[in-house]
């Protein structure tokens, strides 16, 4: 099958400072996939490189097959990209705005579509309200909805919910779910890692213009195989068996956090320690390593 996406040793350079240095990624149709890194990675260098609005230097970008160059009305047709920054024309209402993107594409007569977004978007009751008078939170909702306005096969949604609110946060997950299960690729990027935990099914991870992972979820987070134990006490420990003060993070009173190497140490090692000093435990808590733990692990490793 043709993937959605695929760029393979893609390069840019702004002067001396290479921002994608020979990415190679290939996206699967139908996929939720996770885009992450810090600032300055290359994310947006590479979503601009596929949305045309950037000129690569080397390799080559496609679009469910279709070269972003060579073929760029064809990929700007398949591709809808949600923007980080909250762009406006302020001289327009929402429905106008929605009106224009369409005619962008040749469609005319899309006003059935245009309602189906605004109501799954919670805007139906802003069509006639001038953008500048929209509050951030919905802006951004018709900036979802600007990228979606030409059903386009790939989506990318760059940081969609930085500075929204909680309930639509949840909102536009709930439809772009929707949109994911009737076919669409998804490709998000977000600092939210617990979003991306959550949502996406495969993740890249970009670090200083390359490609340092890219697996299945529970691939990434296999492997990292440090573990948190947080264990509450009857009364304040007043010494520590030895092989436990070498994992301890925190700890005051009767409350203690350890770090483990599961591959190295055995939980029931620590539960043996603990009982060689006479210690009674009220709680005791073990926390499996998350996205957060599997990115800054990674960051660190080749820093």
């Amino acid at each position: 099958m043709t993937a959605a996406i695929e760029v393979s040793a893609l390069t840019k350079r702004y002067g001396s400072f290479e921002a994608l240095r020979g990415v190679d990624l290939r996206i699967e149709q139908g996929e939720f996939f996770g885009l992450l890194g810090p600032n300055g990675a290359g994310k947006s260098t590479l979503i601009n490189t596929l949305a045309g609005l950037v000129r690569r230097d080397g390799g080559t970008a496609r679009v469910l097959g279709h070269d972003v160059g060579k073929d760029y009305r064809i990929t700007r047709r398949l591709l809808g990209v949600v923007p980080q920054e909250i762009v406006y024309d302020p001289f327009f209402n929402v429905r106008e705005i929605l009106r224009l993107q369409s005619g962008y594409f040749g469609l005319g007569r899309n006003d059935d579509w245009i309602d189906e977004l605004l109501s799954e978007l919670d805007l139906a009751d802003k069509a006639s309200t001038n953008m500048r008078a929209l509050s951030g939170g919905m802006k951004r909702r018709v900036l979802i909805a600007q990228a979606l306005v030409h059903r386009p096969q790939v989506v990318i949604l760059d940081e969609p919910t930085a500075g929204v609110d909680v309930e639509l946060r949840q909102s536009l997950w709930r439809f772009v779910r929707r949109l994911n299960e009737q076919g669409h690729t998804i490709v998000l990027t977000t600092h939210y890692l617990e979003e991306a935990e959550a949502l996406c099914n495969r993740i890249a991870i970009l670090r200083a213009g390359q490609v340092v992972a890219c697996d299945h979820k529970a691939e990434l987070l296999a492997r990292n195989t440090v573990k948190t134990l947080r264990v509450a006490f009857a009364r304040p420990v007043t010494i520590l068996p030895h092989l436990l003060q070498g994992l301890l993070r925190s700890g005051e009173g009767q409350h203690y956090v350890f770090q483990y190497d599961a591959n190295a140490l055995g939980i029931h090692e620590i539960l043996q320690a603990l009982q060689s000093v006479g210690v009674e435990i009220l709680d005791l808590r073990i926390q499996e390593p998350d996205l957060e733990d599997v990115f800054v692990a990674l960051m660190e490793s080749r820093a």
